[in-house]
């Protein structure tokens, strides 16, 4: 069973198609895994806590959280 893991967002600038996009990089407070995703909004941010437990590098299932999430969805 997985355990309750805290990560860090960032707000950053990706690499688009055509030009630079606003993004969020998620990164684990425990092993410092990141993933990142296009958009700016709580459904960015939630996305990238579903990478990375399906990314998770020690392959743990566990209940990724953020602490910063924004209002917009």
């Amino acid at each position: 069973m997985g355990t309750k893991i805290e990560c860090e967002i960032d707000y950053v600038t990706l690499p688009g198609d055509h030009k630079e996009v606003d993004g969020i990089r998620a990164t684990c407070s425990r092993c410092g895994h990141t993933t990142e995703s296009y958009g700016t909004t709580s459904r960015s941010v939630r996305r990238c806590l579903v990478m990375m437990r399906e990314e998770c590098p020690r392959s743990v299932e566990n209940f990724y959280t953020a602490d910063e999430q924004s209002d917009d969805s």
